[in-house]
């Protein structure tokens, strides 16, 4: 699968992004826990340049809780970009997030009081792609509903400043993806996760390679998820879409899932497999790590 996806009010995203930069003190990435690299925009590194930075790993409730700190660390002690998990549905880490930035920013405040700007507000932006639960974070930092939030991605369309309260101001943008997805598997990963549209993708086969890699790598998950006593057997030669398929089919066919001929309807399926693993009804799953624990 060959996944693309660029509105074309990305683009004015990237120059409003690029314009206010000189407005806040510290940019805020929010990724995915469950796919760390391939929910960061690449282009936001160049874009921010040498800004303070914060990533928050977010949908950590449904990531991998090892690999929660194994990820954490990367960006910490790896990259020097402080990381910090949390969870914006249900509030869980969300309160880290203002330690975390005054930490990134601590000689720039030790400044502000020298020349008397005691209590001065940090304002931070708030950054990432689509669907990765910016506004829902920002909504729950603020402890109100400021910031329009949904579960699909291209909701926010314009930039919004939330004043969470005395000491944070929070400036909201919209999802930015790159002009091209030139990994196939960020690509994929980022279709998984719902941060792209699942209107421009073929439900069914990106269905395949999460049936197919979850057998790989969290067999237990499926077996329990849909009340298989065995996963099928790879078949030698076999591709991951045809032994994802051959997997769906399987699952199909203990949830019911018929059509006329006593076919399976593979592609409701697939829906339903998305719907699942979105919502962390399956399991906690984390679909990359670090190079080096590859």
């Amino acid at each position: 699968m060959d996944i693309q996806w660029y509105p074309g009010h990305m683009t004015k995203t990237r120059r409003q992004i690029e314009a206010d930069l000189k407005h806040v003190d510290i940019v805020v990435e929010i990724v995915d826990a469950r796919i760390p690299l391939s929910s960061r925009n690449p282009d936001i590194d160049a874009i921010c340049g040498a800004k303070p930075r914060l990533i928050i790993l977010n949908r950590a409730d449904q990531a991998d809780p090892r690999m929660n700190q194994v990820w954490a660390d990367c960006f910490t002690k790896g990259q020097g970009i402080m990381a910090v998990t949390a969870d914006a549905r249900s509030g869980s880490g969300v309160s880290r997030m203002v330690p975390a930035a005054r930490q990134v920013l601590g000689k720039q405040i030790a400044r502000w009081k020298e020349k008397g700007l005691v209590g001065r507000p940090i304002r931070a932006m708030v950054v990432g792609v689509p669907n990765v639960g910016k506004s829902t974070f920002i909504n729950k930092v603020a402890g109100r509903k400021s910031a329009r939030a949904a579960d699909r991605p291209g909701v926010t369309r314009g930039k919004q400043w939330v004043h969470a309260d005395a000491s944070l101001d929070l400036l909201d943008t919209p999802g930015i993806l790159w002009p091209k997805l030139g990994d196939r598997q960020a690509g994929l990963n980022l279709a998984f996760t719902g941060a792209v549209k699942d209107e421009i993708l073929d439900t069914e086969t990106l269905g395949c390679h999460l049936m197919a890699f979850l057998a790989e790598h969290y067999p237990e998950a499926l077996k329990t998820g849909y009340k298989l006593p065995a996963l099928p057997e790879r078949e030698e030669g076999e591709n991951n879409v045809a032994f994802g398929c051959r997997l769906l089919e399987t699952a199909g066919r203990r949830r019911g899932f018929l059509i006329s001929g006593g076919e399976i309807d593979t592609e409701r399926m697939a829906k339903i497999l998305l719907d699942e693993f979105r919502g962390g009804r399956l399991g906690r799953f984390t679909l990359e790590a670090p190079p080096e624990e590859e």
